[in-house]
């Protein structure tokens, strides 16, 4: 098969990612790096103006689709429990969940949240809430005999975890240095007065925050995270506390020194400015659940409303849940992390309309890949496309959009044991979310090099 390659871009990415991380250093801690991000300053309204924030709910392992999104009408329930016989979920489970869409999918198709998602189906019926079906990485529209006939470009290492997690996030393989949520970053530095909080991560790096010029901010749940030593005395002792930060941040003559005491005084600038605007801010009415996803998505909801003191207009903001690669245990697991999901989802979209910007927050959800609809025992192997949420005030909910697949194996969408061949591209995802970002028509290409290849860059959830 053909492989997906942009090597111009990936050079022009490494080349400008080394010349910043070549300044601080390679062993740098995380939180200096971080602070890398420009400052560039903007006039204008204030930040609570044309406010819009992108938040992606990273689902690691390969998040299942066949019984996340189950079908309930008695024809198609009924391949489905064939098909999965001991891990269907009960017709009878499912009745509470059925979705009702604005137009209903053709042949009688009808599908129900999985038990575990139930939350969410408040937001649903508040037609705040929709379906994007069978979507994942393609390189070019590709039908099930291109596939055979290995006649198209595909993206690289299919079924690989490392990869696909790369290539939903940046469009490129394994070792991509930029990513599409970080690309649209880059177009909105110049006008957020608070550039470096553009580009948050509540879980870790990730690629899909990193653009050419702007560098994720990384907080724990808890918030900004502050270099040790210097936020409290050390081994007990707050002349060694003082000097630690002198030390550390002082002017050199040496130019690595110099720069690199130069990031740690906008490190610490950084994190102080966090602290602030979330202390300035206050308290959440909106209750979130105590595991790591609610957690993430509580301060995620706290930065948002936080965002006149961080001086930010556009943000793009990740978490993640992992724990879906169930090759086992499925039945076990699955309802779990469904669960959390939902919950952790519900709750933040009520936080964004008790923080009355309810329509400025678009929500969605991404995984490595989907999983095979044939089992493997107790669980599921890796797969391909897969159903995914986009949640929030401006979307057209209470809809499925894209092309639902048929519940069969061996079927026109099948490439092998229930693998759902895509038929929209993750691609045209983000060039919908970028748009409703404010990314022109004309910048499109810096943040999904790739789109040239498609017809339909609207997918039109807004």
């Amino acid at each position: 098969m053909k492989l997906l390659k942009h090597p111009d871009l990936a050079r022009r990415a490494l080349l400008q990612r080394a010349s910043l991380l070549g300044i601080a250093g390679a062993a740098a801690p995380w939180a200096l790096n971080l602070s890398l991000m420009a400052d560039a300053a903007a006039a204008g309204a204030s930040a609570a103006d044309d406010y819009k924030a992108l938040v992606c709910v990273f689902l690691l392992g390969g998040s299942d689709y066949g019984n996340s999104l189950p079908p309930v009408d008695a024809s198609n329930h009924a391949a489905y429990a064939g098909i999965r016989r001991d891990l269907a979920i009960p017709l009878a489970d499912l009745q509470a969940t059925a979705l009702q869409p604005v137009t209903p999918l053709p042949g009688g198709l009808q599908h129900a949240l999985a038990p575990g998602l139930a939350p969410l189906k408040a937001v649903w019926d508040a037609e705040r809430l929709a379906v994007q079906l069978n979507i994942g990485p393609l390189v070019e529209p590709t039908t099930l005999a291109q596939y055979k006939a290995k006649s198209v470009l595909l993206p690289p290492k299919l079924f690989s975890h490392n990869d696909q997690q790369s290539i939903w996030q940046s469009s490129l393989p394994e070792g991509a240095t930029s990513g599409w949520g970080g690309r649209v970053g880059d177009l909105m530095l110049s006008g957020n007065p608070g550039s470096a909080f553009t580009c948050i991560s509540l879980s870790g790096n990730a690629v899909y925050l990193s653009g050419r010029n702007a560098l994720q901010y990384q907080v724990s749940s808890s918030g900004a995270v502050a270099i040790n030593g210097i936020t409290r005395a050390l081994n007990g002792s707050a002349t060694a506390q003082q000097a630690l930060r002198s030390l550390i941040s002082a002017e050199h003559t040496g130019y690595f020194a110099d720069d690199y005491s130069r990031v740690t005084r906008r490190s610490i600038d950084a994190e102080v400015q966090v602290t602030a605007a979330l202390a300035g801010a206050g308290a959440l009415g909106t209750v979130f659940g105590t595991d790591g996803l609610s957690r993430q998505m509580s301060m995620a909801a706290r930065l948002i409303g936080a965002r006149a003191a961080l001086g930010v207009k556009r943000q793009v903001i990740f978490v993640s849940l992992g724990g879906f690669d169930l090759h086992d245990n499925l039945v076990e697991n699955q309802p779990g992390l469904l669960a959390q999901v939902a919950a952790a989802m519900k709750s933040f979209y009520d936080a964004t309309v008790e923080l009355g910007v309810a329509d400025k927050v678009t929500s969605f959800t991404a995984s490595d890949f989907g999983r095979t609809y044939a089992i493997n025992g107790d669980g599921s192997d890796h797969g391909w496309g897969s159903h995914h949420f986009v949640m929030g005030g401006a979307v057209k909910g209470r809809r499925f959009y894209g092309t639902a697949p048929q519940i069969a194996l061996g079927g026109p969408d099948d490439v092998g044991q229930g693998r759902l061949l895509p038929s929209t591209s993750v691609d045209q995802l983000a060039a919908t979310l970028a748009r409703w970002m404010g990314v022109s028509q004309t910048d499109l290409p810096l943040v999904v090099p790739g789109i040239g290849r498609f017809s339909n860059i609207d997918l039109a959830y807004f």
